[in-house]
């Protein structure tokens, strides 16, 4: 491992100290008491080892036997118990620590700016979030368990056989020079192999949502085949980084062995002529001998303890770096309070880019307080880019975004969005009841509430129908619920808001006509007594806002009345006949023409009852047959 690899090591120490490992400061110091113990007794045992062979064994003393037994059986019991112990410390510390650094990690997640979840997938997010968390929660176990128990085990029993001979130790440790940059190499390549690995790992997770978000497509467009291959390929390259970071990881311990055969070698030739001449006897070279034995387990796994930790700082890194993330969009130091009552909308020269691409032209535009304004235009025009920036997802990069005379970036993030209900085409629902989704986690609502909400909301049409009423699951998005019952279960969620501002972004664009106008009927008693925006590309869903403005490449190019905009002519009334053509006669259309034709039979009848369609057709068949 290299001399930066070594500094950042440390640093991940430390932050992971700082941040988690600290709070539970007395847990730990118990379970190193008893790691330091469980050490111990291996360093005690082959200190036995000499008495038991020397006392024993050769002068075959009786008396000694017993004491020597028990001794060797309380070294025995003592080492269980606090193996116990000390495994279920590390494993309380271990899995309340990862639990805390997943809820840390999803709070700060869910805070990050809209443009940080565009450009992070929620495969990787949950990858990082669960998997790489895992990784740390094991490397707690490792290192702790080899800085406690395998660390000072190593020290007593080399202080052992320090005092049975320390020329015989010098020898046993012959080989520990030779491995020290192998090691290092090593060490350096299970980080690479484990950080690619992680990589994929975050590929492979987000290939499975994309899939099983998409699964209809995936089935209409024939795609199992494809994305089967495509996950295959993903998990091979998985499948080799992951064994290359194992197979250095193993490699570590491997020279540990190689080390300890040249020391054994060494110590069998060195000390066992020692042993012949009379110099050392049995006791003392089987003392020494248990006590290096033993020894070399300890640094094994030490040596393993460094390639888990190689692997582990890789998911550590990544997760450091998240954290590390900081929102740009965040509440000001000095916040305004938000304004009361039904607010008037206001957006002043407003620029906005999204990278090198404009979005917004100096856009300008009033949203009445207490009235309806609707935003139209073709895709691309930026309407939706107008809720974004009046909810903060985004900020302009230019003007200005009032909400009853203040400044939208004036207010915390808290207080502006708790002005807005939303309702779009997409009603993001949870894989959880009915009921659930409707409160959102508030415990304040009582049943009176409840009921007037879902009676407002149509939700009581349909509620009857499920096979536990409030308390049926949704399914996973909302899956078993019609698009229709899930605007009306969006619409209650709103209802139960309460909130002075509404935004109706293509809430009834994707419903059949029958639950378009259940759902539009709950929807214009929702936006009473509030001031509401409306995105709509179906024209006929706004022709009765207060206000339509006309959007077209980032720009308000008009805005009135649906009867203006139409005398006017120009983009909406172009909008309107395009419909017309597409969508045929509407039913505003079919009005007006039932209406023509009304007052024409009204205008013949006043000269005269007109004649009969069936006389006059004889009429004229008789003249063409007979002349007259």
């Amino acid at each position: 491992m290299t001399q930066a690899a070594g500094v950042k090591s440390r640093q991940l120490l430390a932050w992971l100290w700082s941040k988690y490992l600290h709070k539970h400061l007395w847990l730990l110091l118990a379970a190193l008491f008893f790691m330091a113990l469980e050490g111990s007794t291996l360093g005690a045992l082959s200190w036995m080892m000499k008495p038991m062979f020397d006392q024993v064994f050769i002068a075959g003393d009786h008396g000694a036997l017993w004491l020597v037994g028990l001794a060797i059986m309380l070294i025995f019991i003592t080492r269980a118990l606090a193996s116990v112990g000390q495994k279920a410390l590390l494993a309380l510390i271990s899995q309340r620590s990862a639990a805390d650094m997943r809820v840390e990690m999803l709070d700060h997640l869910m805070r990050l700016d809209g443009s940080f979840h565009q450009t992070h997938p929620p495969g990787f997010l949950i990858q990082r979030v669960q998997a790489d968390v895992e990784a740390v929660g094991q490397v707690w176990n490792a290192v702790i368990t080899g800085a406690g128990r395998d660390l000072i085990a190593l020290i007593i029993l080399m202080g052992v056989a320090v005092s049975v001979d320390w020329q015989w130790t010098l020898v046993a440790c012959i080989g520990t020079p030779i491995m020290v940059l192998p090691s290092q190499m090593v060490q350096g390549f299970v980080r690479r192999r484990a950080r690619e690995a992680r990589d994929l790992g975050a590929k492979l997770a987000t290939r499975l949502d994309e899939v099983f978000h998409g699964i209809v497509p995936v089935k209409l467009n024939r795609l199992e085949s494809y994305q089967s291959q495509r996950y295959r390929d993903l998990t091979g390259e998985l499948v080799t980084a992951d064994v290359k970071a194992k197979l250095g990881a193993a490699a570590i311990p491997g020279l540990i062995d190689v080390m300890a055969g040249l020391g054994f070698l060494g110590v069998l030739v060195f000390g066992g002529a020692e042993i012949i001449s009379g110099e050392k006897t049995i006791g003392q070279f089987m003392s020494f001998f248990t006590a290096i034995g033993f020894a070399f387990e300890p640094l094994r796994r030490l040596g393993a303890v460094t390639g888990v930790w190689q692997n582990a700082a890789a998911a550590i890194e990544r997760i450091k770096e998240l954290l590390d993330t900081k929102p740009a969009l965040v509440s000001p130091a000095q916040p305004k309070p938000a304004p009361l009552g039904m607010p008037e909308i206001r957006l002043s020269g407003v620029e906005l880019s999204y990278g090198d691409t404009p979005v917004l032209n100096g856009t300008t535009l009033v949203a009445p307080a207490g009235k309806t304004t609707a935003l139209v235009g073709a895709s691309g025009a930026g309407k939706s880019t107008i809720f974004n920036l009046l909810t903060r997802l985004v900020d302009p990069q230019d003007g200005a975004v009032t909400i009853g005379g203040v400044a939208a970036s004036d207010m915390t993030l808290a207080d502006l969005r708790g002005l807005f209900s939303v309702v779009s085409q997409d009603a993001a629902l949870f894989d959880e009841t009915l009921k659930e989704n409707i409160l959102l986690g508030r415990s304040d609502v009582s049943d009176e509430q409840l009921n007037k909400v879902l009676e407002a909301a149509h939700v009581t049409d349909f509620l009857p129908k499920l096979p536990d009423g409030l308390l049926s699951p949704v399914g996973p998005r909302g899956s078993n619920l019609s698009g229709g019952q899930r605007q009306r279960v969006a619409i209650a969620r709103a209802l139960l808001r309460d909130t002075p501002i509404l935004l109706l972004d293509e809430a009834t664009s994707a419903l059949d006509a029958q639950s378009e106008k259940v759902v539009q009927d709950a929807l214009d008693q929702l936006s009473r007594g509030r001031t509401t925006l409306v995105i709509a590309h179906r024209l006929s869903t706004v022709r009765n806002a207060d206000k339509i403005v006309v959007m077209d490449k980032g720009r308000v190019v008009d805005e009135g009345t649906h009867d203006e905009l139409l005398a006017r002519g120009g983009i909406y009334a172009d909008l309107h006949k395009l419909q017309f053509k597409t969508e045929g006669p509407t039913a505003d259309k079919i009005a007006q023409d039932r209406a023509d034709r009304r007052r024409k039979d009204s205008a013949k009848g006043s000269k005269g009852s007109a004649p009969r369609a069936g006389t006059s057709l004889l009429s004229r068949i008789s003249r063409r047959l007979f002349g007259r």
